[in-house]
């Protein structure tokens, strides 16, 4: 680990709470599996009399902006390729995102589909410093879902949201508390979180275009020139002073009543034992995550992306509600295998289990002659093996010679 690695996790202790946030999300899973456009500017929606609902950075180098009108962004990136909106895949992607997040704490407030904050304190112990475990989410939701984000590290609220801007693209930006006023100060004061246009544009007419103008002025004045209520927040938030906390929520995914996990390969692929390898890993994966959120689920769903980038899918229901990991494995690889696919090269494979279900209320009926103890028990043998001594400790053998091995 770099010295500057070392010195930013020793800082970081004091700061238990993080921002995540996807990194022009809609544009990245709109472009993750098109190598065409990954050098291209491109926007998402806008189309027509439409607003831009994302465009990513190589567009926004050209004042491309999201809300823009799709005829202005078009006028100033004439170049851009503009694709419609997938919502069905962008709350897939949220779903898995969030999830990831859960696996590092309870304490995970959704606010958008791209965008949360975590309270990390509990989980020091088991996954390092707040600026350790920001770098490990970071590089699980790259490989997991192949887009990037960004997080601020902070001891507030309000400065983890504001550090988290300071580390886009693709970044890790940790401000500790004794360094809060230095970051904070020279900031224009519509950086501050909740300070919109109209309230800018009055604290610039009032002389205050900083945030260390806002925190020099005497809380008096400034309750008279912007009413008590806004001058005490405002105050607050100048000296990095934020009484909000972390309350676990989960905002838009809430619908999805489901946990799934997919994976690109490398290079496309017709070889059906690494394509059944992959999907009892997701299948590990997925399973893994509802045990912890205590969950169950009954129907198993397949998505297949092929070369030229046609996307299937497949679903099973089950008897019974489920979270072992052999039996979403075998119900996936039945879906494949009924594919009857020959030569045909895959991209990409992903693992679904719907309708989930609190798992205290699957009330498993044992058949004459079925073992007491069986796949299950194992699952959660090897859960707390890899809660103990991480998620290498124990795995499937057959994907020791797998990927990841």
């Amino acid at each position: 680990m770099s010295r500057r690695r070392v010195d930013l996790a020793a800082v970081s202790w004091d700061c238990p709470i993080l921002h995540v946030d996807m990194d022009a999300f809609y544009a990245s899973v709109s472009t993750r599996d098109r190598p065409d456009l990954q050098d291209v500017p491109v926007i998402v929606g806008g189309g027509h009399r439409g607003v831009v609902l994302s465009a990513n950075y190589l567009a926004r180098k050209y004042g491309v902006r999201s809300a823009m009108p799709g005829t202005r962004a078009r006028r100033l990136c004439p170049q851009a390729v503009v694709l419609p909106p997938d919502f069905d895949t962008y709350a897939q992607v949220s779903s898995a995102v969030m999830e990831a997040f859960r696996q590092v704490t309870p304490l995970v407030e959704a606010i958008s589909l791209d965008e949360a904050f975590l309270d990390v304190s509990g989980a020091g112990r088991r996954m390092g410093s707040p600026y350790d475990i920001a770098e490990r989410l970071r590089a699980t939701i790259v490989d997991e879902q192949g887009i990037t984000c960004s997080v601020g590290v902070a001891a507030t609220v309000s400065v983890a949201k504001m550090a988290g801007r300071r580390a886009k693209p693709d970044g890790v930006h940790v401000v500790p508390p004794g360094e809060v006023t230095t970051f904070l100060h020279p900031l224009g004061v519509e950086e501050l979180w909740g300070v919109g246009e109209k309230t800018a544009a009055m604290l610039h007419r009032l002389g205050l275009p900083t945030v260390g103008d806002i925190a020099h002025t005497p809380l008096v004045t400034l309750q008279r020139v912007v009413g008590p209520s806004l001058g005490t927040h405002l105050h607050e938030l100048a000296w990095g002073c934020d009484r909000r906390v972390v309350t676990a929520r989960r905002g838009h995914d809430e619908p999805d009543k489901s946990m799934g996990a997919d994976e690109t390969f490398g290079r496309d692929t017709d070889d059906h034992e690494v394509i059944r390898r992959e999907l009892l890993r997701l299948s590990a994966k997925v399973t893994a995550r509802m045990r912890t959120a205590r969950m169950a689920g009954r129907t198993v769903t397949l998505r297949v992306r092929f070369a030229d980038f046609t996307t299937i899918t497949r679903s099973r229901t089950l008897p019974e509600a489920t979270d072992v990991t052999q039996e979403v494995y075998h119900t996936a690889v039945a879906l494949f295998t009924a594919l009857g696919l020959q030569r045909a090269r895959v991209r990409l494979v992903g693992v679904r289990v719907e309708g989930l279900v609190p798992r205290v209320s699957v009330h498993h009926q044992l058949v004459l002659g079925e073992r007491e103890h069986g796949w299950s028990d194992a699952d959660r043998a090897v859960d707390r093996a890899t809660s103990r001594f991480g998620s290498t400790a124990v795995r499937p053998a057959a994907l020791i010679r797998g990927r990841g091995a």
